[in-house]
């Protein structure tokens, strides 16, 4: 039984986190606190606690594994790609270039991942080319926003496993250049474009799937 409580809680939110995303747990099953608890060698106590998380995250709802439908997923495309174009403009007018050297080398760890055929590292490294430029926008209500709809986002999308989209890896390196070069008004409309081409490819394969 692990006694650590953060340790405890931290590892029965990463075992849960996992295994909706291997799809042990799917979509729809109901979390059973006394069976998790078991299951994982921890009290109820960080099982509850890595639930209400998960929860505030929105991957849980009312203790059972969130499914979105085609049509959620579209409603959090659109907002992303409202709110991600803006940050892409405002990332053009204000990333420093230690930002820029990060930004820069997401798409260098993406490329090396691609290579190895490790979709979860290309999916780190996605996650945060985009975190980035979302904290670009400074405006908090935005930034929360943005990171509860990404954690829905980039779990379903790991599990479809969209980061092997081609050429996902050179609309990064084209964006990143319109923020180092400061073309704000470009920089917007990739990332539109961006956004659209995963949302298509994205539905594309639930329709050939039928499901998560």
């Amino acid at each position: 039984m692990v006694s650590n409580k953060m340790n405890a809680q931290k590892l029965a939110y990463e075992y849960i986190q996992e295994r909706m995303l291997d799809g042990t747990y799917k979509g729809g099953m109901k979390l059973v606190e006394e069976r998790l608890a078991e299951e994982i060698g921890v009290s109820r106590t960080p099982i509850r606690e890595a639930i209400k998380r998960l929860e505030q995250e929105g991957l849980i709802k009312n203790k059972h594994i969130y499914s979105p439908s085609a049509q959620d997923l579209i409603y959090i495309y659109e907002m992303r790609i409202v709110l991600e174009s803006f940050a892409a403009k405002r990332a053009a007018k204000n990333m420093t270039t230690e930002k820029l050297i990060e930004l820069e080398n997401t798409i260098k760890q993406s490329r090396n991942s691609l290579m190895e055929g490790q979709s979860k590292k290309i999916y780190t490294a996605n996650q945060r080319f985009h975190e980035l430029i979302i904290h670009e926008c400074q405006n908090p209500l935005m930034i929360e926003r943005l990171e509860k709809a990404q954690t829905i986002f980039y779990l379903f999308s790991l599990k479809l496993d969209i980061f092997n989209r081609p050429h996902l890896i050179d609309e990064h390196e084209e964006i990143y250049n319109a923020i180092k070069n400061k073309n704000e008004q470009l920089a917007g409309e990739l990332m539109t474009k961006h956004l659209y081409k995963d949302m298509n490819f994205t539905l594309e394969i639930i329709g050939r799937k039928g499901q998560y």
